[in-house]
């Protein structure tokens, strides 16, 4: 062997190897995180095929007419890729409070707003 490629073997690995391993990440970046439906194509965003967001199920907990909020514990929120849990959210209007009581079963919309999660519709299920 001469003295070049002696010189340059250990510089030829470490360039494959970063090769190998920018490839890898590249390649892991287009995938989505698990539950995550943002960023994959044809995944269900909770919207209908006119853009209208679906409605989620919910049982009301509390309602909080002073504060304008209402506990649900609901299941998932497709649009907000939110797994089913217990919370308190605000109600874009208040009057949307004014037919519900604890133990009512709902479906209702919610969507990310800068101060929090808001309800923005919400109906009773008979």
């Amino acid at each position: 062997m001469n003295l070049v490629t002696v010189a340059f073997r250990p510089l030829l690995a470490a360039l494959c190897a970063a090769f190998l391993v920018g490839s890898a990440l590249a390649q892991h970046a287009g995938h989505s995180h698990a539950g995550s439906s943002a960023a994959t194509p044809g995944a269900s965003s909770g919207a209908t095929s006119n853009g209208v967001v679906e409605m989620s199920d919910g049982e009301v907990r509390r309602v909080d007419k002073d504060s304008a909020k209402i506990t649900l514990k609901h299941g998932e929120i497709k649009n907000l890729d939110m797994p089913p849990m217990t919370m308190v959210f605000q109600v874009k209007e208040p009057a949307l409070l004014d037919k519900l009581k604890a133990g009512d079963k709902v479906k209702f919309r919610a969507e990310k707003a800068a101060s929090g999660y808001v309800v923005t519709a919400v109906e009773v299920v008979k």
